[in-house]
């Protein structure tokens, strides 16, 4: 311990000695020389160190947009490595929906893949100081860098940065605040674009889910296949030459569902919503702008298709006069809402076949499409067709199946002795989930869902609506009766009539003929 006391001195100013004398040197050393010696250097550092490393950096060159790589790693680090960090800072991010905690800055974590041991490493400096800067932050550089053993560079180039891609934009995606789209007729300005934004949204907090939906169990576990199926069908996709979207066509009378149950697609799936309103739309350039600008993972919705605009009928058959030929043949090769004068004023039936199947509809993938009608019959079939529309689901009345999923979401029941009655009734009569959820909701006196007060009042509506059904079909019975009675009457009249006018025309011939004899 005494030699080393002693030793420590000398090694001390030896290293002073040697710094000043390298200071020296450098002021009459040539640069050619003075670089030489600095990869010399350089050289020497990396055959006996065994370490690399690799820096990325939080903004891309033109520095007006983050690395989408570093923005991987942020969450990565945070969700797989932040546990063995000893400082992490939290912070709530713009489109998050919770607290994220990440390493702080200066920090170091470690992380293991397929046997290689990385460490990653926090890090900020700060900009020149002749450099000016017009935003928040952009006087400081950030950036992550690891340091891994030479023997493992082509794992990490090849497997180990691609695997951190796909894990931190499934954080990313898993984080984030999701939301409800829809397009703007004004292309408002946003404050976080440089442009107008042809979206708006705001967040998306529907409670749906396939737990709460009221609807047949075995439709409903179709359904939930067919979206897994979906949602894991990347390379699939891509290996038949398809665009990874997928066509859902809900039908069915008002009041059966159809907005909920996309709310649970979404809600299951973790997608964002577009709600596309065809009726905002100038013309099918924007329609293909608007498609442009959505995003992967995300429901594009047009609800009431048949009642957006008037892209629903049938291609026209009827012609027009028949002497003019040549106007009947282009009216023939027209679709109901193709206008005639001015095609940039108006989206057509053509431009939105091309938004759901054409060229534009591949760029970007995991996209669902669904649109909803009350008239499916309405609608053309090229719309609907398979390919594009490639699940019809009917969205049907309330069946008692769908019922004990409603008593128990809104009456915490599952089973009670009315439910047998409530089932004939519920199979005699056609009644929707939301006309049915309504009367299990009256308060009772007690300021609370009494289930025998709610079920009584419900089997009382049903009744009333079986009668009501009744009388109704009674009553067209009845006109359908008068209206055959009628048709029979002024049909023989008709006849009595023709057969009137036929013996009139005889007797004037007849009278004729013996003006003629005479």
């Amino acid at each position: 311990m005494a030699a080393m006391v002693e030793w420590l001195p000398w090694f001390g100013s030896a290293v002073a000695s040697a710094i000043f004398l390298w200071s020296m040197v450098q002021n009459h050393v040539p640069d050619t020389l003075r670089l030489y010696l600095a990869t010399l250097a350089a050289k020497i550092t990396a055959y006996i160190n065994p370490y690399l490393e690799i820096t990325i950096s939080e903004n891309r060159a033109e520095r007006f947009q983050r690395s989408e790589l570093f923005i991987a790693v942020e969450a990565y680090l945070s969700d797989a490595c932040a546990r063995g960090a000893r400082r992490l800072k939290a912070e709530l991010g713009k489109d998050s929906k919770n607290i994220q905690v990440s390493v702080d800055d200066h920090e170091g974590v470690t992380d293991d893949f397929s046997g290689a041991k990385l460490w990653w490493y926090a890090s900020k400096q700060q900009s020149k100081a002749n450099v000016i800067s017009f935003y928040p932050g952009e006087d400081e550089r950030r950036f992550y860098r690891v340091v891994f053993h030479k023997r493992h560079h082509d794992l990490v180039i090849d497997s180990y940065l691609p695997f951190i891609l796909g894990e931190g934009r499934n954080v990313t995606v898993k984080n984030r605040q999701r939301c409800l789209f829809t397009n703007n007729a004004n292309n408002s300005w946003s404050p976080y674009r440089a442009k107008k934004s042809v979206w708006s949204h705001i967040p998306f907090e529907h409670p749906a889910t396939f737990d709460t939906l009221a609807m047949d169990p075995k439709q409903k576990e179709a359904i939930i296949d067919d979206l897994m199926a979906f949602q894991k069908s990347k390379e699939y996709y891509a290996k038949v030459g398809k665009a990874w979207k997928r066509g859902y066509l809900l039908y069915g009378p008002p009041g059966t569902g159809k907005s909920t149950m996309i709310a649970a697609m979404a809600n299951f799936l973790d997608y964002d919503v577009y709600d596309l309103e065809l009726t905002a739309i100038k013309n099918n350039t924007e329609l293909r702008k608007l498609f442009i600008e959505t995003t992967g993972k995300s429901i594009i919705v047009i609800e009431d298709i048949d009642c957006s605009l008037d892209l629903t009928g049938k291609r026209r058959k009827e012609k027009k006069a028949a002497g003019d030929k040549d106007s009947d043949d282009n009216d023939k090769a027209k679709l109901p809402m193709e206008p005639e004068k001015d095609d940039e004023t108006k989206v057509t039936l053509s431009g939105l076949l091309n938004f759901i199947d054409g060229l534009w509809s591949a760029c970007g993938g995991e996209r669902i499409i669904i649109f909803t009608t009350n008239h499916k019959e309405k609608l053309d079939p090229a719309l609907i067709r398979r390919g594009r529309m490639d699940k019809h689901i009917e969205m049907s009345y309330c069946r008692f199946e769908s019922f004990k999923v409603l008593a128990k979401n809104y009456l915490d029941i599952v089973g009670h002795g009315l439910f047998s009655e409530i089932q004939k009734l519920l199979e005699e009569t056609d009644m929707s989930p939301a006309d049915v959820a309504e009367n299990l909701m009256p308060m009772s006196k007690k300021k609370k869902r009494d289930p025998d007060v709610c079920l009584a009042g419900l089997i009382e509506v049903l009744k009333q609506a079986k009668e009501d059904a009744a009388a109704a079909k009674a009553k067209e019975e009845e006109e359908a009766k008068e209206a055959e009675a009628k048709n029979a009457k002024d049909k023989k009249e008709g006849e009595a009539k023709k057969d009137e006018g036929k013996d009139k025309i005889m007797e004037e011939a007849n009278g004729d003929l013996k003006q003629g004899d005479e």
